[in-house]
């Protein structure tokens, strides 16, 4: 499995690159410009990222921002509602406007920090990731 973890906090980007690499490859972008730009250029290299686990509150362009932009150059792709990249919102906020905004934007599933390594491998098996 091909992860794109996007984390400004360093302590909870280390803590998902420990527990996703155990699963593929798991790679890094403090912001959500810089994920969106990492997962275009997985998509022109054809090696597209199966997972993206996308922080809310981040510098630059925040979690909502990018998820809207990678679904948006998903659909320029033709690529449909539910066909692309997995995004599992992982953040701090537990409030319904958030939670609800995630998933008007296509999140694939939203995890409140801190995060716990048995829930996120559940979470992993229900979206089909891993078995």
């Amino acid at each position: 499995m091909k992860t794109l973890i996007v984390e400004d906090d360093f302590t909870s980007r280390l803590l998902l690159q420990r527990i996703l690499a155990a699963y593929g490859e798991a790679h890094i972008a403090i912001n959500g410009l810089e994920a969106v730009h990492a997962f275009e250029s997985a998509l022109l290299e054809n090696e597209p990222y199966e997972l993206i686990c996308m922080d809310i509150m981040m510098p630059d362009m925040d979690g909502h921002g990018a998820l809207k932009e990678i679904r948006a150059i998903e659909s320029a792709r033709g690529i449909q509602v539910g066909e692309g990249v997995k995004v599992m919102m992982t953040t701090a906020l537990n409030d319904m406007r958030s939670v609800s905004a995630s998933y008007r934007e296509f999140c694939d599933s939203y995890m409140v920090k801190p995060i716990d390594r048995s829930k996120l491998v559940i979470e992993l098996r229900t979206m089909g990731l891993i078995s």
